[in-house]
């Protein structure tokens, strides 16, 4: 089969579309299926052997790290050079958004998959105005595609809710041979808890910005303490938020550690004890997944896609968002606090990302793709 892939996000960028988006690309490719990927910022000239055509892209004021790119005839030309089976857009926002018209011009079947609760980041953003427009571009660029796809059950409410029509699941998945608790090492461990590896430590995972609600960690690590003084706090990542948050939270129980990725990424993961992750925007919430594979538990809010992905009490445990701190202290102290509790949570953990494999993922997809084939000769 022939893809064309349009995504608003690639590498070098790391966040969940990204993981995603390039490990349906690993097993696309070890399946000998063609792909051409457009996509913007300073991405690789290709990807698992796939050519990527790089748009011209400039940086979201309001947040640096995004890129939107300019559409212009490029993309039309090389879309029609490729003569595609199939076009995927991911996360349609704005490139990819506005290259649905593009597609829909050449007439080719086409799919779309919402990654991003875009509305809702406008308001933990401080831009509420733009929230309105965000759901017109979902509703209209969606509406273009004969199919669309979305990460977690819960995200199919959103996107009726936002006017998505003909949903589907794209189902989740995890690489449970990189995140593996064999990766635990005394060294990433006593990086993580700045020369202290005895003590408990808690993982924040993911970008250090508003819509993470990272600055939650703050003041629920701070009740834990009341109970357990020792216990640690490890971000990783990097974001919006990540210096003005490193010169706030100068406490010498916080280590920031900045982006990682590859093996120091594996280690970090297994060398926890809890993961942390507070967000209400997820619409799946791949951190968790990964936690799993490594065998650590979570601590989530019970919004947006987490739900589809913590079995409260097996897995880890849902906290209503707006509880105050010491409920979300309560199953963190629980965890690090009672061995026999976090190895039955971990051992859960593991097995449930044992059951999501991204070749399994990458087959749907490809169902999803024929369906769009399909309907669009007929």
């Amino acid at each position: 089969m022939r893809i064309a892939l349009i995504t608003e996000v690639f590498l070098p960028k790391i966040d969940g579309v990204v993981t995603r988006v390039t490990r349906t690309l690993d097993e696309l490719a070890a399946m000998g299926h063609e792909v051409l990927i457009f996509a913007t910022g300073d991405a690789p000239a290709s990807y698992a052997g796939f050519e990527v055509v790089r748009i011209p892209s400039l940086s979201l004021p309001v947040y640096p790290e995004i890129k939107f790119g300019l559409v212009g005839p490029k993309i039309a030309r090389r879309l029609a050079q490729f003569e595609p089976d199939v076009v995927h857009a991911v996360n349609p926002i704005w490139t990819a958004g506005w290259s649905t018209y593009i597609v829909k011009r050449q007439g080719l079947p086409m799919l779309a998959s919402f990654h991003t609760d875009v509305p809702e980041y406008c308001l933990k953003l401080g831009i509420p105005w733009v929230k309105p427009i965000s759901e017109w571009g979902l509703r209209t660029f969606h509406g273009k595609a004969q199919v669309n796809l979305v990460t977690s059950g819960p995200m199919m409410d959103k996107a009726e809710e936002y006017g998505i029509p003909n949903v589907r699941l794209w189902p989740k998945a995890v690489d449970t041979e990189s995140f593996t608790p064999e990766a635990r090492t005394q060294e990433a461990r006593a990086r993580l808890t700045g020369g202290h590896p005895e003590d408990p430590l808690v993982l924040f995972v993911g970008r250090i910005s508003a819509e993470k609600s990272v600055e939650r960690c703050f003041p629920v690590m701070e009740e834990v303490r009341r109970r357990i003084p020792n216990a640690r706090l490890a971000l990783i990542g990097e974001g919006p938020q990540y210096e003005a948050l490193r010169r706030e939270m100068t406490q010498d129980w916080v280590t920031f550690t900045g982006y990682l990725s590859g093996a120091d990424l594996h280690a970090a993961y297994a060398s926890g004890d809890v993961l942390l992750f507070p967000s209400t925007t997820e619409t799946l919430g791949f951190a968790a997944l990964e936690a799993f594979a490594s065998g650590v538990p979570v601590v989530a809010a019970n919004a947006g896609g987490l739900p589809f992905v913590v079995d409260h009490g097996a897995t880890g445990f849902l906290v209503d968002p707006e509880l105050a701190d010491s409920a979300w202290a309560a199953p963190i102290e629980q965890l690090l606090i009672d061995d026999a509790l976090r190895h039955a949570t971990s051992q859960a953990a593991r097995a449930e990302a044992e059951r999501w494999t991204w070749r399994a993922s990458s087959e749907t997809v490809l169902g999803y793709y024929e369906e769009v084939i399909r309907s669009a000769k007929r």
